[in-house]
């Protein structure tokens, strides 16, 4: 049960938790958008978000799938720095962003850092709201 009652719109247990109809279509447009294969593809993404819905304690993203072994080098390169950051959060220090940079365009990094911060920020929510 969550901490507070669901709207009637969205169309998962997550958007309900929004009462302002504009504000959940934002969110999940930023979320869709982020979540797409840019730089990265879709794929590590969901394996990010995967390690951290652990990190960032959302029962509701954990319940989607445990984080998959890495198929590549950026795979590997990227759920690193995702422990890293869960460990360290803002003081995560220079010298894993010169490691990053061994494998990863400054394009690249921009969008794991995006992508790692706001799915982030989302798991918070679920986790404060008690989504299971």
């Amino acid at each position: 049960m969550t901490r507070i009652k669901k709207s009637s719109q969205g169309s998962s247990p997550f958007q309900r938790l929004f009462h302002s109809e504009e504000i959940s279509h934002k969110w999940s447009d930023l979320s869709d958008c982020l979540s797409a294969d840019g730089k990265l593809s879709e794929k590590l993404k969901e394996n990010l978000r995967r390690v951290l819905a652990y990190g960032n304690g959302c029962s509701y993203c954990q319940a989607k799938g445990t984080p998959l072994k890495p198929e590549d080098m950026k795979e590997s390169y990227a759920i690193a720095f995702a422990e890293v950051f869960l460990l360290q959060r803002e003081k995560t220090e220079e010298k894993f962003f010169q490691v990053l940079k061994e494998v990863f365009s400054d394009e690249e990094i921009s969008e794991l850092l995006a992508f790692i911060c706001f799915t982030t920020a989302q798991q918070y929510f679920g986790a404060l709201m008690d989504l299971k």
